[in-house]
This record gives structure tokens, sequence and C-alpha cells, in this order.
């Protein structure tokens, strides 16, 4: 049996790492406090949850999502990748006529972006394997999740705990996209465009250039940017980012978001004040994660076939598995026989006591 990491302990570490992570590179918020208002979670929960087919179930949800004690699988980037920059899709920024950076060395940022997330996404079809036996029935020690999930970072080995990790970062990242790029938003009619007011693309969502089943060069649009990040995140940038397009001035990362329904408000940024930009992202952020999850589970049966990706599917979203799913492995068996077994003796001593001539 592998060990399980203690609750008290994750519960710790997760709130410790809430006080000092630096927030500003972290696209969409994933604390309460300092501006953000759990963004991610909201998103997430907005677009995974029950009712409906293969949707979350509440306790799952919390450890994908996060549930406002603990970042969840969705919000591991920002304690383990915050300086990643293809993890949060930053650092892709282009404009035409003099800027500092080329068009390609900006899709070469979108592309690395992309080939991040397709990681993180392959890892998760690859990691759903652990949760059957070889008869395709579940695993009991890979999907109960008494004391929560650890990071893989922290020792976790449970399948169903590092799925939803490897899942939860690419999600993280594609929502990030729809936060710092200009692909669902539009400049500032009133300014001039320039670095401070970069343009917008104004496209829906799902976005083609996020194909993380995908092998190939994502198609990246030549007006696409996302902003230059450095610590001191301002307008016009500094240090690396003096003269370009900058998180500070592209991001729409902050706002109200109702976990229900998705409605976004009280946008807190600048780009995100303009026209319906925050709202904008935010719904582009919600199709994308839902498109992302029907495209796991097509990965799923395309590696695993039918009927194991659909105990696969279950296992992943449903709170208690073993009861739901079926398919339950030979240790579960065994004890339901065994209790049927004991059932059937104490029939038959029952019979018996009452006919002791038989």
């Amino acid at each position: 049996m592998r060990r399980r990491p203690g609750a008290a302990v994750l519960v710790c570490l997760l709130a410790a790492a809430a006080l000092v992570t630096p927030a500003p590179a972290a696209a969409f918020g994933t604390i309460e406090g300092g501006g953000q208002h759990r963004e991610h979670e909201h998103i997430t929960r907005a677009a995974l949850a029950c009712p409906g087919r293969d949707c979350f179930e509440p306790g799952t949800l919390g450890r994908l999502a996060g549930d406002g004690r603990g970042f969840g699988a969705v919000g591991s980037p920002d304690l383990t990748e915050v300086n990643v920059p293809a993890a949060h899709c930053d650092d892709a920024d282009f404009l035409a006529g003099g800027y500092p950076r080329t068009r390609g060395q900006a899709t070469a940022a979108v592309t690395a972006c992309v080939e991040h997330l397709r990681g993180r996404f392959r890892a998760a079809v690859r990691d759903a394997a652990g949760l059957l036996d070889g008869y395709g029935r579940i695993l009991p020690d890979e999907v109960l999740l008494d004391g929560g999930c650890a990071l893989a970072e922290q020792g976790e080995q449970r399948a169903k705990c590092t799925t939803l990790e490897e899942f939860g970062r690419a999600l993280h990242g594609v929502q990030d996209f729809y936060a710092h790029s200009s692909w669902a938003d539009e400049a500032d009619p009133a300014r001039p465009v320039g670095p401070d007011n970069p343009p917008g693309l104004n496209r829906p969502a799902p976005s083609p250039v996020l194909d993380l089943r995908g092998t190939g060069a994502p198609d990246v649009p030549p007006d696409l940017a996302t902003g230059c990040f450095v610590l001191h995140d301002a307008v016009p940038g500094v240090g690396v980012c003096e003269r370009r397009i900058t998180h500070a001035a592209l991001n729409k990362d902050n706002g109200l978001i109702d976990a229900v329904t998705g409605e976004a408000t009280g946008p807190g940024t600048p780009r995100g004040r303009v026209g319906t930009n925050f709202a904008k992202a935010v719904t582009g952020a919600v199709v994308e994660s839902r498109h992302q999850w029907r495209e796991l589970r097509d990965a799923l049966r395309d590696e695993y076939g039918e009927r194991r990706a659909s105990v696969m599917v279950c296992a992943l979203t449903h709170d208690d598995p073993l009861s739901d799913c079926g398919g339950a492995s030979d240790r579960t068996m065994i004890a339901s026989f065994v209790m049927f077994a004991l059932f059937l003796g104490v029939i038959a001593l029952s019979s018996r006591r009452r006919n002791p001539a038989g």
C-alpha cells in the first residue's frame, strides 16, 4: 500500500504558500486577498461542476479546483511554476512597427506554452492508467482521497491525485491564455494603439491555438500577444520589459466570478475594465476548460478503449468511485465475497437452530 500524505501537513504547506507566493505572475487569481478572488477556482467550478454528464462531484471538484483552503490542482502552478512563463502563457509580446521583439520570438513563446500544456495533458492521460488493474477494475488505493491530495513534488503517488494534478495544471495554463493574451479582448478605443494599449483580436473560445492533443506547431495569429512579465510589473515596462507590452497592460486577471454561472463582474485591472474584456476572458476560460475536459475524455478513449476509459472518467469525477463506478478490483470483490459468505453462514446456522432434526 502506498503511503498517504498527512492532511494537516498539506494544509499548512498550502496556507503558507498562499501567503508567500507572488501573485502577479499567476494570471487569474488563486487566493482570496491582494486583489485576487479565487478566479481560477470559480472558473473551474463554473465549467465542470455537476449536474451534468461526466461532471465532477463536490469532493473531487474541490481537489481539482480548490476550496478556499487549498489551491487545488488548478492552482498548483502558482506554487511550483510561478516563474515558468510557459506555464502561464507569458512573454509572447509583439506589436507591428519598430517593436524590440520579432513576431518569430513571440510565436516561439506561444508555442512553448502550448508544448508545456501538451506535456501536462499527456501526463494526465498516462497517469490515468494507474486507476485500474489489468482487468479494468478500480484499484481502491489509487482513488481514495482521504486526507486530500498532495503535490507530486511532495511525494503524491495515487493515480487519481496525480491525474487531477496534471490536468489541473493544463487547465491553469489554458485559463491564463485568456487572461494574459489579446485573443478574446479589445483595445481601449479612446487611446492610440501602442505597448500600453495593444490591439485585441476579439475572438471566441475554444481557441485552435490550444490544441493540446495535437503534435504540430500551433497556428498562431500574427497579431496575438501576451504580456512580458517581471516581478516589478508596471506600465510602462521596466527592466527586460522596457518598451514592451507588459503583463500589467494586457492582463484581465481579477474580478468577481460566480462559481455556478460563470458570470463575471467587477473587473479589477485596467485592461479588464475596457468594454467587457474581463467577462470575455472569463467566458473564454470557462468554455475552454469544458472543451479540454472533453478532449481528455476523448484522449482516454483513444488510448485505453471505450470500456476502460468510461471507468476511468467515472473514477476521476465521482467522490465514491468504488460504489458508483463498478469494476472494483480483486481486493474489493474478495471483501464483498467474504461478507456474502458470512451472511449465508449466519442464515444456515439460524436455520439449523430452528430445525434441529433436519
